[in-house]
């Protein structure tokens, strides 16, 4: 029997609207208010200000270990911008400006990254789910909660965030089925910021982009310049509105780069070249978006962004402030056992007794009794 060729799409666009020089494409400049840039704007450069402030903490040992955004704004914020209150976000861990733009204070991140559980907590309002540390696990949930939007009838969506790495982990591919199966509206976005911890993009994958392996599912994918936010918004506008009208599931992989450590724990210069850390610092998203603002848009100035950046300075040095209060007035470590088992466990009884001797020994070394 003669082979006979079976027609499929194979076709990947990649979208890119405000090119890294600063030079706008005017036919796909999307439509955004005067407002809703300048809150972009603000919540990009708090981001970035509010980042480097969390390294200094963590230098300091004022903080645990955590993931750096720099780098990485324009592919969240362009994305979450676009969503309403009642839609929900499935981040996983390296999502701080999307998580701030959704609601979540400071404090919050300052408390959770100190190891203190009371920080993770999501207000009952605010449809986030917690920071997912395990790669790709959340897409998961991502889907369930979009399958349920559907079954409830309502026209709310999910978006979820992950890593390059994470497509190349069996939950990605479970999560995609799923989707595309059922429909649901969910949105996948990958910001592939090229290094998987020390895994470059090149030896997680031999697919030519991470946006094609939508087409296997059979759902839309789409790349973009991630550090081009005019291009993420115009992505995600399309994507929340296919599925807001019943039509499915979409995969934006977003092209950007850690420009910082993977977390505070790595040290990145082992495995990377300086020079190519350059050469993406020159497409920096940050002063690509102000000279947009500036230029195209006359809503900035250098002025005006000094200005905010000691208003940003102010308020970053004020929740750092709340945090260590709220850290002052938490209840005994002792309390993590006390909400697990109806009958606490021998293991974990031994384990208590063991840290509660460990805190009374503290306690007596600082005087205290």
């Amino acid at each position: 029997m003669p082979r006979n060729k079976i027609n499929i799409s194979d076709e990947i666009e990649h979208l890119s609207v405000l090119n890294e020089k600063g030079q706008l494409d005017k036919d796909l400049e999307p439509e955004i208010s005067e407002t809703l840039l300048l809150n972009i704007h603000r919540t990009m450069l708090l981001g970035r200000r509010f980042d480097e402030r969390l390294l200094n903490l963590q230098r300091q040992g004022r903080i645990g270990t955590f993931a750096p955004i720099t780098g990485q704004e324009a592919a969240q914020l362009g994305a979450v911008a676009v969503l309403r209150s009642s839609d929900w976000m499935v981040p996983s861990f390296r999502e701080t400006a999307a998580e701030i733009w959704r609601g979540r204070t400071m404090e919050s991140l300052i408390l959770y990254y100190s190891g203190f559980n009371e920080g993770g907590r999501i207000p009952d309002d605010m449809n986030n789910l917690p920071v997912c540390v395990p790669v790709a696990t959340h897409l998961l949930h991502a889907v369930g909660l979009a399958w349920a939007l559907g079954y409830r009838k309502k026209d709310d969506v999910v978006m979820t965030f992950f890593g390059d790495g994470a497509t190349s982990e069996g939950d990605f591919h479970e999560g995609l089925n799923f989707a595309g199966v059922y429909r649901t509206p969910v949105i996948f976005v990958c910001q592939n910021n090229q290094w998987a911890i020390s895994v470059p993009r090149s030896k997680q994958t031999r697919s030519q982009t991470l946006a094609q392996k939508a087409l296997a599912y059979g759902i839309p994918g789409l790349q973009v310049d991630g550090n081009d936010l005019l291009a993420v918004y115009s992505a995600a506008k399309e994507a929340v509105e296919r599925a807001r009208s019943g039509g499915g599931p979409t995969l934006i992989e977003c092209v950007t780069y850690r420009l910082m450590m993977h977390t505070t724990a790595d040290d990145p210069k082992r495995y990377r070249k300086e020079e190519e850390v350059q050469e993406w610092v020159g497409r920096d998203p940050l002063p690509r978006f102000q000279k947009y603002l500036i230029e195209n848009k006359k809503l900035l100035s250098k002025e005006k962004i000094d200005r905010l950046e000691t208003e940003i300075k102010e308020e970053i040095q004020a929740a750092v402030e709340r945090a260590e209060e709220q850290k002052s007035k938490l209840k005994e470590p002792l309390e993590m056992f006390d909400h697990v088992y109806a009958e606490l466990p021998k293991n974990l009884k031994e384990q208590k007794a063991q840290l509660a001797g460990e805190l009374s020994g503290n306690k007596k070394e600082d005087g205290h009794d």
